[in-house]
């Protein structure tokens, strides 16, 4: 089992889990980095769908992304069908729409429990803290 929130993971528990020398990574960095990632992605659509055809260091420098970033973006957006390789670099696909309606309904719900968690949060961070110790 890991820490209590807001303590450091112990040399011997990281021993443990096969994750010596690595620093954790807590979940709510975890999940602004997917959050990242989702605005990356969708920056490398809107881009193919606003150009022709465009290669992966034009897309690049467009965007002032790494190629390494922009190539593994590319890879996502393949692997979920909404662009295709062709000739002279990648393009949207047909599914692209179905891609974008599946984002703006899923950023909804993510927008209501963001909302429920930052009610949920400010309660705790007002309340006094508790007297109570240990687990």
């Amino acid at each position: 089992m890991g820490p209590m929130p807001g303590q450091k993971e112990r040399a011997s528990d990281l021993a443990a889990e096969g994750l010596e020398g690595e620093e954790p990574v807590h979940l709510v960095e975890r999940i602004e980095e997917e959050l990242d990632l989702l605005a990356r992605n969708v920056d490398i659509l809107e881009k193919l769908a606003n150009s022709p055809p465009i290669g992966i260091i034009r897309l690049s420098e467009a965007l002032r992304l790494p190629i390494h970033k922009t190539r593994y973006s590319l890879h996502l957006l393949e692997r979920e069908g909404v662009i295709q390789p062709s000739a002279d670099g990648a393009v949207i696909t047909d599914k692209s729409k179905e891609f974008w309606a599946n984002l703006n309904q899923s950023l909804d719900r993510m927008t209501a429990v963001i909302e429920h968690l930052r009610k949920r949060a400010v309660e705790h961070e007002n309340r006094p803290p508790s007297s109570r110790k240990g687990y």
